[in-house]
C-alpha cells in the first residue's frame, strides 16, 4: 500500500504541474493575442490616416494649386495652343510656328491632317 500511495503522489504531482504549465502557457498565449490585436488597432489608425492623406493629397484644387505655385504652369487656352503637324510620308514631326500676337477674336487653329 505503501508503494501505491507513492506511486499515486507521484501522479498527483505530475498532473499538478501539468496544470500549471498549461495555465501559464494559456497566459503567455493571451499576452500574445493582446499584443497581437493592439498592433491590429495601431495599423488599422495608421491605415485610415493614411487614406485621409493621400485623399488630401491628391484634391484637384492642391494639385492645381501646386502646379501654378511651384511649377509656374498656367491654365490653356485656345489662343495659346499649338498643334504639331506631320507631312504625309515624313518620318519626323515638325512644331507649328509660335504665333507672335494672338488676335482676341481669331478662330482656333486647325492642323492638317491631324486630330483636333
Amino acid at each position: 500500500m505503501n508503494r501505491l500511495n507513492i506511486f499515486l503522489l507521484i501522479v498527483v504531482m505530475g498532473c499538478a504541474l501539468s496544470v500549471v504549465n498549461a495555465t501559464n502557457q494559456q497566459r503567455q498565449n493571451f499576452i500574445q493575442l493582446q499584443r497581437a490585436q493592439a498592433q491590429e488597432r495601431q495599423l488599422q489608425q495608421d491605415y485610415s490616416q493614411l487614406q485621409y492623406q493621400q485623399s488630401a493629397q491628391s484634391k484637384t484644387s492642391r494639385i492645381e494649386q501646386i502646379a501654378t505655385d511651384s511649377l509656374k504652369m498656367q491654365p490653356v487656352t485656345t489662343g495659346r495652343t499649338q498643334y504639331l503637324t506631320l507631312d504625309p510620308g515624313a518620318a519626323t514631326a515638325v512644331d507649328a510656328p509660335v504665333p507672335t500676337s494672338v488676335p482676341t477674336s481669331a478662330p482656333a487653329a486647325t492642323g492638317r491632317g491631324g486630330a483636333q
